[in-house]
């Protein structure tokens, strides 16, 4: 008798506990429900009878459960698929899913149910929310797919597309992306430098005087340090030969500056590509040979090339470089374009005192320097008249290259 009556008071502690689950539940989904209502006193009042679904009131099994998880799924489904656009949809979201959504409610008798029930309710609950956010999913692809569709309705596929304007490269670098390809073939690498210098890489070790009218303040632009922004990329030769035994085969293209007047044919920055070739045995054949190559790959084979004595500080002998050219409609002329010399043995004694070993010993050792303004070699190659075209940016003219 003592058992049975034990087993009866255990009875209705669980029933207690699972109608007050119910009641619980009632708050979050009372108000979706349409059936028939009963009238019960509720454990949480004390004598005011409140409306309680029928179905609540049976709630005492995980099959319960699931049948009105069934209802709450169902309900999602209908509303996420009359959703119309973005913010009804996520309106449905948030009447289910939100925090004080349907399914979080249903939830929430995890909590109070008894530990052997929970596994299996806790999957009944993750199947229907798993169900219900890829519904949600779906319909917003759907949705995206609808106003990507109308965004085009009224667009005619058929039609031809509106042609882009062309680019090109600058027809500086254009020139000097050649020119760096025909010296690549005869074997000469790269190099760079720094655009500001000191006064011993640009002039000293160049052999150039301190009288030189280059050194002069009004043709360089100086610092209050003493360094200077370099006026040729000789400079850069200098450094290679710092930081190099022989041989050497370099070009260095890059910018230069000098107090120059802006008109037709100077520029104050301009372009320049120079070029070293130090070794042993290195002869006047060799330049000319090398130079004479150059530009007849430039500007074609039948080019004239004709060397002119002349004086630089850093080269002896020197000459300059003429090119016979000839324009549309005009008589062919010999062009200025280019200067160049043999090493003097003066600059391979200020690298070697600079080194200080025998690495460029001036009774072992020969070379070659050459020195050309793109810009120039540009305006000839394309027929400018005026090199400030080159630095304008004017669309009327870079088009003509695209």
């Amino acid at each position: 008798m003592a058992g049975i009556l034990a087993m009866t008071g255990h009875f209705c502690v669980m029933s207690y506990r699972l109608f007050v689950i119910r009641l619980r539940s009632l708050h979050a989904t009372q108000e979706h429900k349409s059936a028939r209502t009963n009238k019960i006193h509720s454990p949480f009042s004390t004598g005011a009878q409140r409306p309680l679904h029928t179905s609540y009131l049976l709630l005492s099994t995980p099959n319960m459960l699931q049948s009105d998880l069934n209802t709450i799924q169902a309900d999602a489904l209908i509303a996420i698929a009359a959703a119309t656009d973005e913010r009804t949809l996520d309106n449905a979201r948030v009447e289910f899913l939100g925090k004080s959504g349907r399914l979080t409610q249903a939830s929430s008798v995890m909590r109070d149910l008894p530990k052997e029930e929970k596994p299996a309710a806790g999957q009944m609950l993750n199947e229907t929310r798993q169900a219900i956010t890829s519904a949600l999913d779906d319909k917003k692809i759907a949705l995206i797919a609808e106003a990507d569709a109308l965004a085009v309705a009224d667009l005619d596929l058929t039609l031809p597309g509106r042609t882009l304007p062309a680019g090109a490269i600058h027809p500086l670098t254009a020139m000097q992306d050649r020119v760096t390809k025909i010296f690549r073939q005869l074997g000469f690498a790269l190099a760079t430098g720094p655009e500001v210098e000191t006064e011993w890489h640009c002039f000293d070790a160049l052999n150039t005087p301190a009288d030189h009218p280059a050194r002069n303040e009004s043709d360089t632009f100086y610092f209050d340090s003493g360094k200077l922004l370099r006026t040729h990329t000789s400079s850069v030769q200098v450094r290679t030969m710092e930081g190099n035994k022989p041989p050497v085969r370099i070009i260095a293209p890059g910018s230069a500056y000098r107090r120059d007047e802006i008109d037709a044919t100077h520029l104050s920055v301009f372009n320049q590509i120079e070029g070293l070739y130090v070794a042993e045995n290195v002869t006047l054949p060799d330049l000319k040979g090398t130079l004479e190559f150059f530009f007849k790959a430039l500007y074609g084979e039948s080019t004239e090339v004709r060397f002119r004595p002349h004086f630089f500080p850093f080269t002896e002998p020197s000459f300059e470089i003429d090119v016979k050219l000839e324009a549309t409609g005009k008589e062919a002329k010999w062009i200025e374009i280019a200067g160049c010399g043999m090493v003097d043995p003066a600059v391979f004694d200020a690298v070697g005192n600079e080194r200080g070993d025998d690495a460029y010993d001036s009774t072992k050792i020969t070379g070659f320097a050459f020195g050309m303004g793109l810009e120039r070699l540009t305006m000839i190659e394309y027929g400018i008249s005026d090199i400030r075209h080159l630095i304008e940016n004017d669309q009327r003219f870079l088009t003509q290259f695209a």
